[in-house]
């Protein structure tokens, strides 16, 4: 007899997503069910929703048990969703997060999870060769991906690919460890998140997989764009030996952040304190 797969726990951040998410989390479902042999359970974060991604949830609960679901009334963004999810990470061996549109498919984030005997944290690459593109992104989004790489690259030298890629499953450890330096609430969490895994000295594994561009991307590249190269110069500067001497630009942050209509970065956890936005 096979020895019992590791527990895993699956993330899927949610902010308005009723049209799309409902047919991913059965497909999920079923295919972890028949698939896979350790115990398993989804996790919707509902971001804020104003929709009815909530009854939508709800609905695919029915014959999947394994669906559950975590619900924050305010706009959080998608990196502070994360971070609440990530709570989670005690109750389980293995813990990871995919896109609410379905564009890896669950057959992909099964192979990454098999990787994980590998790395502390193994990550989806639509960059790598052997990577497999059913539908490509736009060339105006592919560009903006290649500059945004480029910039990150230049500030954290971390060589990895792809860091974008919304598939990603991790070890409880490198979480528990890590999670209290996730402060990162937009889109550029995930450069947060590898960047204090390899401060931090865990091990990650950047594998090719199956990924497929979706309509209606909630990605708007102007005002997202500029969120994210913020975020990207903020945790820079957080990591440099001058971040102490800024901070009376904090309200400028703050400021800068409100006008991009972007959820503020979270202050880091203290022992024995609740986060709080800065």
């Amino acid at each position: 007899m096979q020895p019992e797969a590791p527990s895993l726990v699956l993330l899927i951040p949610a902010y308005n997503e009723q049209s799309r998410i409902e047919p991913v989390l059965i497909a999920y479902a079923r295919h972890f069910r028949s698939h896979y042999r350790g115990k398993f359970r989804i996790v919707v974060v509902l971001n804020g929703c104003t929709d009815n991604t909530l009854g939508v949830v709800r609905s695919a609960q029915a014959g999947h048990p394994e669906i559950e679901y975590l619900e924050f009334k305010g706009r959080i963004g998608k990196g502070g969703a994360l971070i609440e999810g990530l709570k989670l990470a005690p109750t389980t061996d293995l813990i990871g997060y995919v896109d609410a549109d379905g564009a890896t498919a669950p057959e992909a984030f099964l192979e990454l999870v098999a990787l994980t005997s590998q790395a502390d944290c193994v990550i989806g690459s639509r960059w790598l060769p052997g990577s497999i593109l059913h539908q490509a992104q736009t060339t105006r989004r592919q560009f903006a991906s290649r500059v945004f790489h480029t910039i990150v690259q230049l500030c954290f030298w971390m060589n990895i690919r792809d860091t974008q890629c919304g598939a990603k499953v991790m070890r409880r450890a490198a979480v528990e460890k890590v999670h209290s330096h996730l402060t990162i609430a937009d889109m550029a969490f995930d450069i947060n998140l590898l960047y204090v895994l390899r401060r931090e000295g865990f091990s990650i594994l950047e594998a090719p997989t199956e990924w497929t561009d979706k309509i209606g991307s909630k990605v708007a590249l102007g005002k997202t764009s500029l969120t994210m190269l913020l975020s990207v110069i903020r945790l820079r500067l957080v990591y440099s030996p001058f971040y102490r001497w800024l901070r009376p630009l904090r309200p400028l942050e703050t400021w800068l952040y409100t006008k991009l209509s972007a959820p503020l970065p979270l202050a880091p956890q203290e022992e024995g304190k609740p986060r709080s936005a800065r």
